[in-house]
Formats: structure tokens, sequence, C-alpha cells
């Protein structure tokens, strides 16, 4: 006699959540079997992809991480375990019903069988806090249309044609859906605020970008993203911590999409050693050094630049702290600007 899914009493459980002694019930019509070990097989970008569960059967079940499967509460009914202690002298018989749930309450707490290992479990990561009405308030409102505050920030660098350009190119018109306005005034921002040393019109443009809300949309959210870690270290450096802490948050803001507790984990995970083991483009700047190109060297440590200023955003990572990021960033910004 088999006891599948519908004949027994079951309930859906997510594959990350499944542990060693829980009971699966495998594909087909087979009784639930109990889990031995579980392995974890990740994709070819590091992120667990995949759940191999090795079961007491000695049969094997295969599980994406984001799937639900059916599990019992307990070994499955009518096993030879409950048959075998049907019956017996020392079994309460059937006016025993009290003796019977302290029993089987002795019995839930009692070890399941021998210890086994468990894979590493992603932590669950903390809840997203987005800044309040009041923390919002101090990034201050555009004076004029985002056409007027561009003009007014290139104004100030005639003869600059990097800045020119860009300049130009917006003022016919600032579109936020545009994934190649965005990256133009992400661009001006870094512009002015590290090749041109103009901070405060820097932090002007790039408040153009740091209200839009995260759609999404990775490509588009790149250049906000970049905004928004030059405006912490803009306002950290101008001693003004309330405000960078603003930026922040918002850089935050990916993190609270994803509404799945296991994919939140493994996306959390991921993001850490991201955070842990940063591109700092260390091969293509000594690259550029030893062939003598000057000018691929200040790409890349411009871009080692953003990295920098996007990981003290985040308050540094388990490898690099603040103090270590702020010295280098101030390496990085001599050597651009030199």
């Amino acid at each position: 006699m088999t006891h599948s899914p519908a004949t027994q009493q079951y309930r859906e459980k997510q594959a990350g959540d499944l542990r060693p002694g829980d009971f699966v019930f495998p594909p087909g019509d087979g009784p639930a079997q109990e889990i031995v070990s579980i392995d974890v097989e990740n994709d070819d970008y590091g992120v667990a992809a995949l759940l191999r569960l090795a079961m007491d059967d000695g049969g094997t079940v295969r599980i994406a991480v984001g799937s639900s499967v059916p599990v019992g509460d307990g070994a499955p009914a009518g096993s030879g375990a409950d048959a075998g202690d049907a019956g017996t002298a020392d079994s309460p018989g059937p006016d025993s019903g009290a003796a019977s749930e302290a029993d089987a309450e002795a019995d839930a707490d009692a070890p399941a069988g021998p210890a086994v290992v468990v894979p590493p479990r992603p932590e669950t990561p903390p809840a997203y806090t987005g800044p309040s009405a009041e923390e919002l308030a101090l990034i201050p409102e555009p004076e004029g249309t985002p056409e007027a505050v561009v003009s007014a920030a290139a104004a100030n660098h005639k003869g600059k044609n990097g800045v020119q350009v860009l300049a130009d190119r917006l003022a016919k018109g600032i579109n936020t859906k545009s994934g190649s306005c965005l990256r133009d005034l992400s661009n001006l921002a870094f512009d002015l605020c590290i090749v041109l040393r103009d901070p405060d019109h820097a932090l002007e443009v790039a408040d153009l970008l740091n209200v839009l809300p995260f759609d999404g949309n990775l490509d588009r959210w790149a250049s906000i993203e970049r905004a928004l870690a030059l405006s912490s270290f803009i306002c950290r450096e101008a001693g003004q911590p309330e405000r960078a802490a603003v930026y922040e948050k918002l850089l935050r803001a990916p993190e609270s999409q994803e509404e799945d507790p296991f994919k939140a984990r493994i996306n959390a995970r991921v993001r850490q050693r991201s955070l842990n083991e940063p591109n700092l483009y260390d091969k293509e700047i000594f690259r550029a050094i030893d062939n003598g190109n000057h000018e691929a060297e200040r790409e890349w440590r411009f871009l080692r630049l953003e990295a920098l200023m996007f990981l003290r955003a985040h308050g540094g990572s388990k490898t690099i702290g603040e103090d270590e990021l702020a010295r280098r960033i101030a390496n990085e910004l001599e050597s651009v600007r030199a």
C-alpha cells in the first residue's frame, strides 16, 4: 500500500527551509521519505541553484531552490515503525489517550537519528527601512527645472569640453525614463566633483537622480546608484552625516524588493560577497602602468574610485573598513586629478 500526498496529511514547504529529518514526498505515488542530508549545487555565478536530498531509502531527490515541495509531519502512516509498535505488551490501550499524547510529545522532542552535516544557510537579511519624510526633507528641491540646474552647473566651467558636451545634450530635455539620459546626468555629476572639484554643483545635479525610485530596472538603477554613492561621499566630506545617511538608505532600496524569504537570503549572501570581494581593477591598472598608458590607467582608477565610494556608502565590508576606504579614496582622488 502506498501513501501519496493525496491520501496523507501534508503541507507545502519552501525548498530552502528543508532540513535533515524532514519527511518529503518524492515524485510519484510513493510514501514520504526522511531526508538524511542536503547538498547545495551552485550555478556558474556561485549562487545556490539546486538542492540534492539524500533520502533514507538510498534515493536522491533534486529540487530547484525556488520550489515548494510536499512534506509530511512525521513517519508515513502504515510504516513498519507504526505496525511494529501496535499491540505490544507495553503499548497503551485504546483508553490511554492522555498517556499516548505524552508519549507523542516525548517522541517529538527526541533526536531523529544520527547527527548529519547541514549545509550553510544564508542569513536572513535585515529588514530594509527607507528614509522617513523628515529625512527626505534634507534633500533640497531643485532651483528651477532640471535643465536649468544642469545649465547653471555648466555655466561655471566654460571651456571644459567634457562638461559642456554633456550639458548641451541634457539642455535639450531631460527624460528620467531614458537610461542614456540618466547616464549623462551621472557622468556630469562625477565630472563636476572629481575632475573640476565643484562638489556643490555636482550634488545639485546628482539630486536630480537621487530622488528617483528603484523600479526594478538594474540598468537604469546603475546610474542612480552611482549618483547616490557620490552624494554620500560629498556630504560626508562636507560634514553633513545626516544628509549622507539619507543617500545611503536610498542606495539600499533594491534590498527590499524581493518578497520570497529564501531568494532574499540568497541575494543578501551574493551582495555581501560582492562587498567583501569587490572588483577594484587591480589587473587592469597594473597592465596600463606596465604599458605606459597613462590615460588608460586614469580611466581604470576612475572606476576603482567609483567602486570605493559605493563600498563606503554601504558602510564598508567585512574585508575593508571605513577608515581604510577613506584612505584609498583619498589616494585615488589624487591619482585621477593629477
